[in-house]
């Protein structure tokens, strides 16, 4: 593949001098012996005209790097600092934060609670019982009715992720996005609290919650699987609509071990929480919670191959679903200071994020005891 990168192009509307500083030109090739062998030609000048009408371009006294890489198709697929077609993901940069937009981030979170809260979450106004007791009535089994609540909310929130684009175009990303939150946070709300009340009240399958180092382990577990959020979730201010959201093509730091972290994310909280509790309620759950996000895995890619095409081909050549797998397979090349792709500032909220709920269990707990779900 050939690339002409331009470090520095100017356009001048009367300018007809000639600049003779040398244009460099990289040509590397691959030996038989697969031998890397560079040549470099020099060109004493360069110069690019157009017709009277349009500007003269011309190329500076800078230098101009050409690289021509002949490679096989393997190395093609390697990834490197240098090839990506997606983006860095993780990235946040204190300078280019607007004081305005997170002001109107916290105004905006702070409405969505209350709406949340009294048309749904408060049993005296709002409908969540409603939902969970017509639910309810389907079944006496708990395990049905978690698989239920799971089925509807996977339904409703990858239904509408399919819909994005034509959705995007007919009412525009920010309202489509308002719609996309406004249904599928009160149903995630709903299973979420149905599995905290209900979470023990299946059949015992197990118990190991005393065998020595379980717990650590569970604990262990769960607070790794943060750690695999899906990068999108680090750009609040596109999830509030405040910037205009975008279906983004990640392709650097967690997406370098796994290209759908969020399922692996799911399937090590749904694991831990399983062995740990061992009931068929924790079964049911964990069931659901892994199909939907299993499907989430084919419909994602389908999405990123719609909008992205031979970008999102690349992407998915070079990386791999089952964490590790493109590493160690040879498709995947970790750059030497990849770890600094973990050093950024939404990973140390993640890691203050996970703490504080982990000791905030007991407030989680009896906050969804009082709503009697």
């Amino acid at each position: 593949m050939v690339s002409l990168v331009l470090l520095s192009s100017f356009t001048y509307p009367h300018l007809s001098t000639f600049y003779k500083s040398p244009l460099h030109l990289h040509h590397h090739r691959n030996d038989k012996n697969q031998n890397l062998v560079t040549t470099t030609l020099s060109v004493p000048y360069a110069s690019l005209y157009q017709n009277s009408s349009k500007s003269l371009l011309l190329l500076s006294h800078q230098r101009f790097v050409a690289h021509t890489s002949i490679q096989d198709t393997d190395t093609e697929t390697n990834d490197s600092s240098s090839n990506l077609v997606g983006e860095d993901s993780a990235v946040f940069h204190f300078e280019q934060q607007k004081l305005s937009s997170w002001i109107y981030f916290t105004a905006i979170l702070g409405v969505v609670l209350f709406i949340l809260d009294v048309a749904w979450i408060d049993n005296s106004t709002g409908f969540g019982k409603a939902f969970v007791d017509a639910v309810s009535r389907i079944s006496q089994s708990h395990e049905v009715v978690m698989l239920i609540l799971i089925l509807i909310f996977a339904g409703v929130h990858s239904g509408l992720a399919s819909l994005r684009d034509s959705g995007e175009k007919l009412i525009g990303e920010r309202a489509f996005r308002v719609l996309f939150a406004g249904v599928s946070l009160p149903l995630a709300v709903t299973t979420i609290v149905y599995f905290i009340n209900h979470r023990y009240d299946g059949i015992q399958l197990w118990q190991v919650q005393d065998v020595p180092g379980i717990h650590q382990l569970a604990w262990l577990s769960n607070f790794i699987s943060f750690f695999f959020l899906y990068p999108s979730t680090f750009n609040l201010l596109e999830v509030a609509a405040v910037d205009k959201p975008k279906l983004h093509l990640w392709e650097t730091g967690i997406m370098r071990i796994t290209r759908h972290p969020q399922m692996v994310g799911q399937v090590m909280w749904c694991l831990a929480h399983t062995v740990w509790i061992g009931n068929s309620v924790a079964v049911a759950a964990s069931f659901g919670l892994i199909g939907h996000h299993l499907f989430g895995v084919w419909n994602g890619d389908r999405r990123l191959g719609i909008r992205y095409g031979k970008d999102f081909e690349l992407v998915k050549g070079r990386t791999s679903v089952v964490p590790f797998a493109a590493i160690i397979d040879g498709r995947q090349k970790l750059p030497k200071d990849f770890y600094k792709e973990f050093i950024r500032v939404p990973y140390f909220i993640i890691t203050a994020v996970t703490l504080g709920a982990y000791f905030a269990h007991p407030l989680m707990q009896a906050a969804s005891f009082r709503l009697h779900w």
